[in-house]
């Protein structure tokens, strides 16, 4: 009962946290989704918002870990999605710079970054190569159709982060498409955790 429980954080968590941040992105005064990263909801007075949303998102990956450490078939992969989940509950505690232009009369790079801002970008990456690893790892405790989903979604979910990263570095062809690259690249990532969930029996 409790690896079910266990494993169950991880086939709710995406959606949670998705719907969360769609809500407050649209009903936030000036902030633009196709432009804006979702780091960037933390900002401001309402930031308290996407901060929470952080945290019960990397609390409910935690949980996620737990139970494919208890219940899976890869403790390296557990322990990658553990990876994940802390890179969101530092995203949640170390607040991201001010980017893309968002809050209005904020640079379109910070000059220079913050403290937070540094530690904030550091854990994040941290956890976005830790969830594409543990793709490529829970590739081979499955199926073949498991493993060319599990591959695929690493090297997608990779290759949109590097995207999304190129535009909120102000890459001129991608700068206003960074909010939209970087929410097909979470989606893909939330998606493969559902799946994972699922097919992961309960010990």
């Amino acid at each position: 009962m409790l690896d079910r429980l266990l494993l169950g954080c991880g086939l709710i968590v995406g959606p949670l946290f998705t719907v969360a941040y769609l809500v407050e992105g649209a009903t936030r005064a000036d902030y633009r989704s196709l432009r804006h990263p979702v780091s960037s909801l933390a900002i401001g007075d309402r930031g308290w918002t996407q901060t929470t949303n952080f945290f019960v998102g990397g609390l409910l990956c935690l949980a996620f870990a737990v139970g494919l450490w208890r219940a899976g078939p890869s403790h390296w992969g557990a322990l990658l999605v553990g990876v994940w989940a802390i890179g969101l509950l530092c995203a949640g505690f170390f607040r991201t710079d001010p980017v893309s232009g968002f809050p209005p009369g904020t640079p379109d790079l910070p000059q220079p970054n913050t403290r937070q801002g540094v530690l904030h970008d550091l854990f994040s990456l941290a956890g976005f190569v830790a969830l594409a690893a543990a793709c490529f790892v829970f590739a081979w405790s499955g199926t073949r159709g498991w493993a060319i989903y599990s591959v695929a979604s690493g090297v997608l979910f990779a290759a949109t982060m590097v995207l999304a990263s190129a535009a909120f570095a102000q890459k001129e062809s991608l700068v206003d498409l960074g909010g939209l690259i970087q929410r097909v690249s979470v989606t893909i990532g939330w998606a493969w955790l559902a799946v994972l969930a699922v097919r992961t029996p309960a010990g």
